[in-house]
């Protein structure tokens, strides 16, 4: 789109921590942000996001808690097993999705939001057996499978199904309205 973007590991600066306290993804994505304009002064965004799954409860949502039961941080093995013991309460699978927020902040501090499906994954079934493939950091992967197909994720070829993700083409729209109306 004509614009280079760089990470934040690739600025020389003192890059603060901050605390992901908010109680939704925009709400993160919106103190990433702000957090970070703060120290750098210049035009940046921050995204998060947040797990929702079909037919739990809204006070059992893992939301942006993905990795926290009872205040305790689970492990990857921990992870797969609750998630799966979700699964299987709620039929042996359940349809769930990533929902993705975004917080771009210009020249001011000024602060450009979105958080809706056209920047979220697609939906996908959690279920209730683990795949064998485990990859460290990606507990859930495991339990996704691709509800159109019914194949789990790993053993699907990406390239071979077209599978570009709603989410990527969802940014790239995003980004090319504001750059339309900030400039």
């Amino acid at each position: 789109m004509g614009h280079n973007i760089i990470g934040l590991r690739e600025i020389d600066a003192d890059i603060p921590d901050v605390a992901e306290t908010g109680e939704t993804p925009l709400d993160n994505a919106r103190l990433k942000a702000m957090g970070y304009y703060e120290t750098l002064k210049r035009p940046l965004f921050a995204c998060d996001s947040g797990l929702y799954i079909e037919g739990l409860p809204e006070e059992e949502q893992p939301g942006v808690n993905v990795r926290m039961m009872n205040s305790k941080r689970l492990s990857d093995d921990e992870m797969t097993v609750h998630y799966a013991a979700i699964a299987r309460r709620l039929g042996g699978r359940a349809r769930a999705r990533y929902r993705n927020a975004i917080c771009l902040v210009t020249d001011g501090g000024k602060a450009h939001e979105h958080f809706g499906d056209d920047i979220s994954g697609e939906a996908f079934y959690l279920v209730d057996t683990p795949h064998s493939k485990r990859v460290p950091g990606f507990p859930l992967d495991c339990l996704s499978v691709h509800i159109a197909s019914g194949e789990y994720y790993y053993d699907r070829e990406l390239n071979k199904h077209g599978d570009a993700g709603m989410a990527s083409h969802g940014l790239r729209a995003y980004f090319r309205r504001l750059l339309e109306e900030c400039l």
